[in-house]
């Protein structure tokens, strides 16, 4: 055999190995993926392979980021059937069966999110590497949040401000704003990813007002409000006290005063009365005197 056959057998022997090595690879033309929940999500897997396609095997599989250590089947294509996971049926389809292992994922809720893992096998090709990742996060709003208060509403009395929402992927930022009389931001707890407070301490009058809750993410904003009011309880100041206590004392004096002059009204009106009836009573008895003298002077001469 000349060099020229030499060298053909090579080339085919060198050309059936790389078939043997690279026979069937998986692409994965996206790395990762958002989508807004209740919207439907294509699913990228492509793999080529120099075998038919009537031992092709695919199989989805899913690992929740609520438990990543428990990956579930998605869906599968074994020998020409397609088996569902039946918690995803009429949500979930292939796409390019027998070419590509694309899948569709419709009204995607946020327990689709996690690691999604394409697996293919089309004996007798080798896979090299048969495994292809894709990571989904599946996004939604914020809920509207729930605002409640409490402590005490009295004059130096400490109040507590809450915040918490349900939902909300990416995690909604708890803000707290002071919105009337005036808007003042609040410095803000956060007790976990979904709540927040805010103490406020000693309170007065300038407490009071409307104050709001934001929960913000990338797909919009929710509020919630909680008008507070701080009653003041405490006793009245000196500053109150020493007017009130000088009218009082003034209307006592005047209230006397008028006491006195009636009550000296009415003594001298008795004593007038009492001076007069005593000299009438005098003229009276005088009178009788001079009438009845001159007839006791007249039998004493007879």
């Amino acid at each position: 055999m000349g060099s020229s056959g030499r060298w053909i057998i090579w080339t085919l022997f060198a050309c059936f190995a790389a078939r043997q090595k690279t026979a069937l690879r998986i692409t994965m033309r996206e790395s990762s993926l958002e989508v807004v929940r209740g919207d439907s999500v294509l699913l990228p897997c492509s793999f080529f392979t120099f075998s038919d396609f009537s031992s092709l095997n695919v199989i989805w599989t899913l690992a929740p980021f609520s438990s990543p250590k428990t990956p579930v089947q998605v869906i599968v294509f074994d020998h020409g059937q397609v088996i569902k996971n039946p918690s995803l049926i009429g949500r979930v389809h292939f796409t390019g069966l027998p070419f590509s292992a694309d899948i569709i994922l419709n009204d995607t809720q946020v327990s689709d999110g996690g690691i999604y893992r394409c697996m293919v096998n089309n004996p007798p090709d080798t896979a090299d590497p048969g495994v292809g990742e894709l990571l989904l996060s599946v996004l939604e709003p914020p809920s509207l949040p729930v605002c409640e208060w409490d402590g005490a509403i009295d004059m130096g009395g400490s109040v507590r401000l809450s915040c918490s929402v349900e939902e909300g992927v990416p995690p909604p930022k708890i803000r707290w704003k002071k919105v009337t009389p005036e808007e003042i931001s609040l410095p803000i707890n956060m007790e976990g990813e979904l709540s927040g407070s805010v103490q406020i301490v000693n309170v007065s009058s300038q407490t009071s007002g409307l104050y709001r809750c934001s929960a913000t993410n990338v797909l919009g904003t929710e509020n919630c409000y909680v008008n507070l009011a701080i009653y003041n309880t405490a006793p009245d100041s000196p500053s109150g006290v020493l007017p009130g206590v000088l009218i009082t004392l003034v209307m006592s004096l005047v209230l006397l005063a008028l006491l006195v002059l009636i009550l000296w009204l009415h003594r001298t009106g008795q004593d007038g009365r009492g001076t007069r009836g005593d000299r009438k009573a005098e003229e009276e008895e005088c009178y009788n005197e001079i009438r009845y003298t001159p007839s006791l002077m007249k039998r004493s001469f007879v």
